[in-house]
């Protein structure tokens, strides 16, 4: 038996302005975007070289799931973006104007730095140790 995580659902405030963000500041990949009417769409972003777990784009349609915006997980860091490069991408998210909560540090399982996406969500960019 194999399993992976196909993809993660994250609530936005808005499809298309996540989408811009993500592309621009993370340089992720556009997957699919498709219209299932009223309102809502299918929307999957993946990290460049990614080919198995997905960010699927969740658009809050209550103010119950508005109100879980940016703080999905109660204030902990939600996702962890592995690299093979640290310094190539933490420089590069900088220059896209990605916050990080942090200087980088040095870990037993690699070089972490806690950056925050454009709602305030906590994660890890992290290249771990081989």
């Amino acid at each position: 038996m194999k399993q992976h995580l196909g993809a993660l659902a994250l609530l936005v405030a808005d499809y298309d302005e996540a989408i811009a963000w993500y592309t621009r500041a993370l340089g992720f990949e556009l997957v699919e975007d498709t219209d299932l009417g009223g309102g809502k769409r299918w929307v999957l972003l993946a990290p460049p070289g990614s080919s198995e777990t997905r960010l699927l784009l969740a658009k809050a349609n209550s103010d119950e799931q508005a109100s879980r915006i940016g703080n999905q997980t109660g204030g902990r860091v939600f996702l962890l973006l592995h690299t093979d490069d640290f310094q190539r991408d933490w420089q590069r998210m900088r220059a896209q104007g990605v916050h990080f909560r942090e200087e980088p540090r040095h870990e037993a399982y690699g070089t972490v730095a806690v950056f925050e996406d454009l709602y305030g969500n906590g994660w890890d960019l992290l290249e771990a140790k081989r």
